[in-house]
């Protein structure tokens, strides 16, 4: 997600919010009278049922998974969150960030929580996932990162269009999004490639979710390209556990379903949905984890699935000790500057250019984000996109709805120190540009640091989240190539948890073309 957090204690009440959703006109951002597949919150229609797949997570990944396995199989697609399709704080651009300003323990759309480094970061609870409430920027990974991963080239590339010819739009550039663009080429941010799908260095325009008219189409839209016939989707039910079962033989273990739970807190009493057995077992689907970095790993230690002294404290029964889980994870550290002068009530705005620059380590974008309902900032945000510093996953306790323990161990390294140093040199020249001088004027904020100490200093102290964190399950530790949990028949996670790094730009294009290409993948699977 590439919404950085520029101030804190604008948090609104819960009442506000709903206040104000009941003053808006809903508006969707579906083809009027398209249908959608079968949506419940009552856990009970589900609970005893059996399908074909059952896929844990309707995010960036698991939406367009689900969708391509209804091709021809029946699936259970279950989201902790509720429905995205007819929220205008997620569909219309006027809103965009509005739907971060408020969070709650059980049903705001962003669940927050904070790092064990102290940084209050966020994940999305509802249909659509990041999707549904990032700034909608859309890039490609870079053709080296689909090598080091070893996809398919023809597979990736048609699962990218099928994205991208419904739910991607080009988009026209803002006036604040024209001074960003000259900004970055006057801070040196070379060449300059107009508009781009590809992750490529230099300055660019990417692709957006959001549409000419403003809306925004989230990755539940990609479910209307499946088989609705084949589809539930089971909302506000948080997955607690993977039922998991001996084989025959002894060092591997079968996934045979799932227990969940409601998400509003109000009760602890267990469902259950299964897998279709079939005497074949070769023929038989699979559990598939899509519930993002933290969710992921989090839902296999509740399984027992991970190390074996960790689950002894939460008295959790070992099924698999499988060490590697809950390691690896990764957080891009991004600084932020304003370049305001002061809060001011104007429109908020989603990135729609970036710079990418220093062999692809540092990437930077502007955008105008609100801070109240009446209140937006103007910041320059950049990131450190392949930082060498590793955290660490660990359950808080056995309620999967509450966040699991996590430290990504921000600018730990020392390369990671050096780099920040340079990004932000980078971030002080694009803010001093004749650009941004010209369209701010008298609002424009100054911003002077002199000398490496103390660019480290303001590194340390300002260093945040650019909600890129990923890790946990990652390929070669704890899945395998195919992505399936190693020692467990019939489970498998497909999401950014299993990155060793973050994709292109941002993770999100990567992700909705993983949903499809892992999609692809099991059907070609189950025609051998």
């Amino acid at each position: 997600m590439e919404l950085p957090k520029i101030v804190h204690g604008y948090m609104l009440l819960i009442a506000v919010i709903f206040l104000l959703l009941n003053l808006f006109v809903f508006s969707s951002s579906l083809p009027q009278g398209k249908p959608l597949p079968h949506m419940t919150s009552d856990v009970e229609e589900v609970s005893g049922k059996s399908f074909d797949y059952i896929v844990v997570g309707g995010g960036t990944a698991g939406c367009p998974l689900a969708a391509t396995l209804s091709e021809r199989f029946s699936v259970l697609l279950v989201e902790r969150g509720g429905s995205s399709f007819e929220n205008p704080f997620i569909l219309e651009k006027k809103y965009y960030g509005f739907s971060l300003l408020q969070t709650d323990e059980h049903t705001s759309l962003a669940q927050s929580f904070i790092s064990k480094d102290g940084i209050s970061n966020l994940r999305g609870r509802v249909l659509g996932g990041s999707s549904a409430m990032n700034g909608g920027f859309y890039s490609r990974a870079s053709q080296d990162f689909v090598k080091k991963v070893g996809w398919n080239n023809e597979l990736v590339k048609n699962a990218y269009e099928w994205v991208e010819s419904r739910i991607v739009f080009k988009p026209e550039l803002t006036p604040w999004q024209t001074v960003a663009e000259f900004s970055f080429l006057e801070a040196g941010i070379l060449p300059y490639n107009g508009f781009s799908l590809e992750h490529i260095k230099g300055t660019k325009l990417g692709g957006s979710i959001f549409d000419e008219c403003g809306k925004r189409h989230t990755s539940a839209d990609l479910l209307l390209a499946g088989n609705l016939n084949n589809i539930t989707v089971l909302l506000n039910a948080t997955v607690k556990s993977v039922i998991i079962h001996n084989t025959g033989n002894r060092t591997e273990k079968i996934a045979q379903g799932i227990r969940f739970i409601k998400s509003d807190g109000s009760s602890l009493e267990i469902y259950e949905a299964y897998l279709n057995q079939q005497e074949n077992s070769s023929l038989r689907g699979d559990v598939i984890l899509a519930a993002g970095a933290l969710g992921s790993p989090q839902i296999l230690l509740l399984s027992g699935i991970g190390s074996y002294r960790h689950l002894k404290n939460f008295n959790i029964p070992l099924v698999l000790n499988l060490k590697k889980v809950g390691h690896g994870m990764k957080d891009e550290p991004g600084i932020a500057l304003l370049v305001d002068s002061k809060p001011k009530n104007r429109q908020p705005d989603t990135p729609q250019v970036v710079g990418i620059t220093d062999d692809f380590k540092i990437i930077i974008e502007a955008g105008i984000l609100p801070i109240s309902f009446n209140a937006t900032r103007m910041p320059i945000a950049a990131k450190l996109a392949l930082p060498a510093s590793k955290g660490r996953l660990k359950l808080n306790n056995t309620d999967p709805r509450q966040n699991p323990w996590v430290k990504f161990n921000y600018l730990a390294k020392e390369e990671d120190c050096e780099e920040c140093v340079k990004l932000v040199e980078l971030l002080e020249r694009v803010a001093r540009s004749e650009s941004i001088a010209l369209f701010l004027g008298a609002e424009r904020k100054n911003h002077v640091l002199s000398g490496e100490e103390e660019m480290r200093k303001f590194c340390k102290e300002n260093v945040r989240t650019f909600y890129h964190f990923h890790g946990g399950c990652i390929v070669g530790s704890v899945v395998d190539d195919d992505y399936k949990v190693y020692g467990v028949r019939g489970l498998r996670v497909v999401d950014g948890s299993t990155f060793e790094e973050s994709p292109g730009t941002n993770p999100m294009a990567t992700l909705l073309m993983l949903g499809r290409y892992q999609g692809v993948k099991i059907l070609k699977e189950r025609e051998k």
